[in-house]
């Protein structure tokens, strides 16, 4: 669907009249963004000198990164056929799984911040910035869609564990952010 078309049909349609694409492959997308920059950065990084004491950990890195952001591209299409088939519980499903490999994604990030390229170490911030907002939309759309399946525990078992992985999130990109800056300024 979406995930070999142009950018520019997929933002046509998400600005269009029509019911899906819609805030869930959006922020399957935004994730998706805030993992290519973590893999420009590992790749800037590879092959230099001057990081090669990392170089194993780096490729590890790199591999996780890529397999998550082809996961998320997949994603994007999956929300909206998840939306288009009117089940509540495919729809449920895409948003949880986009938080939980945000999650995933994010913790890639402190060791970039260490071991990265500095001269891409503002990407690892923005990859930080990205994955946070991704995971906060993704967020939003569970509790939209919870609010359509009756199930209590369910609702509470998702809105606890989502809280949880919410604050180490943000307190992975206030700390990149925190990093990043006495890099930058010095």
């Amino acid at each position: 669907m979406y995930r070999d078309s142009s950018l520019k049909l997929y933002l046509d349609d998400l600005a269009a009249k029509l019911p899906a694409p819609g805030g869930g492959s959006a922020a399957a997308l935004t994730a998706a963004l805030g993992l290519a920059l973590a893999s420009m950065v590992i790749n800037f990084t590879i092959g230099k000198v001057k990081y090669a004491q990392f170089e194993k950990e780096l490729v590890l890195e790199l591999e996780k990164s890529e397999k998550l952001r082809r996961e998320f591209l997949d994603l994007v299409d999956r929300d909206v056929e998840a939306y288009n088939s009117k089940d509540p519980r495919k729809a449920l499903d895409i948003p949880v799984m986009v938080a939980r490999l945000c999650f995933e994604g994010a913790k890639i990030l402190p060791e970039l911040v260490k071991k990265g390229n500095v001269n891409l170490i503002s990407d690892v911030a923005v990859a930080a910035q990205l994955l946070e907002a991704a995971f906060s939309a993704a967020v939003v759309n569970v509790d939209i869609n919870l609010k359509m399946i009756d199930d209590e525990k369910l609702a509470r078992e998702l809105r606890k564990e989502l809280s949880e992985k919410s604050k180490s999130i943000i307190k992975i990109r206030q700390d990149t952010e925190v990093q990043v800056g006495k890099v930058i300024r010095g």
